[in-house]
């Protein structure tokens, strides 16, 4: 009878480890679902430095409500993200630029969508010590400092936007961006608009051949290098310039009136392009003709793949990104996150961009 029991025992034992092998196997498969640690969905995301500050705070706020979602941004540049999501290695890229037909085209998972986030504005920042006051540009001085033609800082081009200002006989540094930028494709835009010498001769992108200047990665390069270095100017996101306390000019806009860039001017460029815009969401707002707009804004776009592989993912992110196109742009109001608030026509089809995708030939909103 002991033996028996021995026995018994014997093979109970081995049962149950056969059971929590086979419940270990199935965990794993499910980890390679959408799931992570402890059931919770990741998603990973790389691109634009643009809105990076502002993304950061969604992704704080919104764990706080979706303890089962984790989701993490990285800031490498528009470039970057484009190439990433293109390649699938992230589950949605960002660009500040729409992206080009020739680089839609090479989107390895099939069609991508933009989505717009949140409008911003691209400003100028510079380091003069004894300047006080914010500095006026005429957009053909912009262009051609950035040609490397105006060389000093008492030019009398400048001078001529600056009357009664101070400006000092030493020459002008100019930095730029190095990685591929979304906020380079924006400024390049509007530089191509404003001067026919750059347009031909440069032309706009994310990345280009600067005839100019010292370069530096990232909006967060920029900001420091100019903030560091003095009689430096170069070209951020409004974020940064705030955040980091640094002085922003006021740009002659396509109306002739000198403009800073605040959220109603921003706000005012793209009420100019509305009607104007593609249904699938690309479109340039800088260089409006309004007389309040302010002329280097632009839509900062999330970039996903209409039919997404892993239907846990894709409903996640899409739940994601209608928290932010509705109640992510509350957070547009405290001062440390200048961007502006999509029009509400912008946020209608946004609506329609992110219902539209599926998984299996399903949508993913609908999903559970």
């Amino acid at each position: 009878m002991i033996s028996s029991f021995h026995r018994l025992r014997s093979l109970c034992a081995i049962a149950l480890l056969f059971i929590s092998a086979l419940t270990f196997a199935c965990s794993g498969q499910r980890g390679g679902e959408g799931e992570g640690t402890g059931g919770a969905v990741r998603l990973q995301g790389a691109g634009a430095t643009f809105p990076n500050p502002l993304y950061q705070k969604w992704l704080s706020e919104y764990g706080k409500l979706n303890s089962n979602v984790r989701i993490d941004y990285q800031s490498v540049g528009s470039g970057a993200g484009i190439r990433q999501i293109q390649e699938q290695t992230v589950d949605f890229g960002a660009s500040d630029a729409p992206v080009k037909d020739d680089d839609l085209a090479k989107a390895r998972g099939g069609q991508l969508l933009h989505i717009p986030t949140v409008l911003g504005a691209v400003v100028l920042t510079y380091n003069l010590k004894d300047v006080q006051q914010p500095l006026r540009f005429s957009p053909d001085v912009i262009a051609d400092i950035f040609l490397g033609k105006i060389k000093t800082w008492d030019d009398a081009r400048i001078k001529a936007d600056n009357p009664g200002v101070n400006l000092p006989a030493a020459p002008i540094t100019v930095v730029h961006r190095t990685d591929g930028s979304g906020t380079t494709a924006v400024f390049t835009d509007y530089l191509s608009k404003v001067s026919p010498e750059w347009g031909e001769k440069i032309k706009s992108g994310v990345s280009v051949n600067w005839p100019t200047g010292v370069g530096a990665k990232g909006n967060e390069g920029v900001s420091g290098q100019v903030s560091q270095t003095p009689n430096t100017i170069g070209y951020v996101e409004l974020a940064y310039a705030v955040q980091t306390k640094m002085p922003v000019a006021l740009i002659k806009n396509k109306s002739g009136n000198f403009v800073a860039p605040s959220l109603e001017a921003v706000t005012a460029a793209a009420a100019e392009s509305i009607a104007a815009t593609p249904e699938d969401m690309r479109v340039s707002v800088t260089d409006a003709a309004g007389a309040n707009a302010y002329p280097i804004a632009s839509y900062t776009y999330v970039l996903v793949y209409k039919d997404q592989k892993d239907a846990a993912k894709g409903k996640a992110l899409v739940d994601f990104l209608w928290w932010g196109i509705h109640d992510g742009q509350s957070f547009t109001k405290d001062p440390q996150y200048p961007y502006a608030a999509l029009p509400a026509e912008i946020v209608s089809r946004a609506e329609r961009q992110l219902n539209s995708i599926t998984s299996g030939g399903r949508s993913v909103r609908g999903a559970q």
